[in-house]
């Protein structure tokens, strides 16, 4: 069973277990052909931040301890917004990162990430599903809980 698995197991009212299961589900059901993608979570000190390491991996990433050789960096820190985050993060950036070769570097709202209940973290399972494979899922939520940051 999963982390969310669990999580949404434990909701009372019946209609909203569904439907984040539902959610859950269709993730799920389509990275399961997919592989897995390693990345790292950064917050603006460079540090490792494993907030969303359950979410992360319900949603086919693989935690990675270094930026180097993650192919996908996502930025967090709770107390940030997207807006406070854009202006940090070009100055932590290495150019060698393939993330940063690759364009796949991720801002995420850590101020929308401070309630952590299961509606929250389904949605943010589903924005890491589309960082973590564009193209393949659109839920609508960049530029609200997240963006991506270009590199170049």
């Amino acid at each position: 069973m999963s982390f969310l698995n669990a999580i949404i197991n434990g909701i009372k009212e019946g209609e909203l277990r569904e439907e984040l299961q539902d959610r859950l589900d269709i993730i799920q059901h389509k990275i399961k052909f997919m592989d897995a993608v390693p990345l790292v979570c950064l917050d603006t000190h460079n540090q490792l931040n494993y907030a969303l390491e359950g979410v992360a991996l319900d949603a086919g990433g693989i935690f990675h301890p270094f930026a180097d050789g993650a192919r996908v960096v996502i930025y967090l820190q709770k107390d940030k917004t997207i807006a406070e985050l854009m202006a940090a993060v070009p100055a932590l950036l290495e150019p060698e990162w393939p993330a940063v070769t690759y364009n796949r570097v991720y801002l995420m709202d850590g101020a929308a990430l401070a309630d952590e209940d299961p509606l929250t973290l389904v949605t943010a399972l589903e924005d890491l599903a589309e960082m973590l494979y564009p193209g393949y899922f659109v839920f609508g939520n960049e530029g609200i809980n997240w963006i991506s940051f270009k590199t170049q």
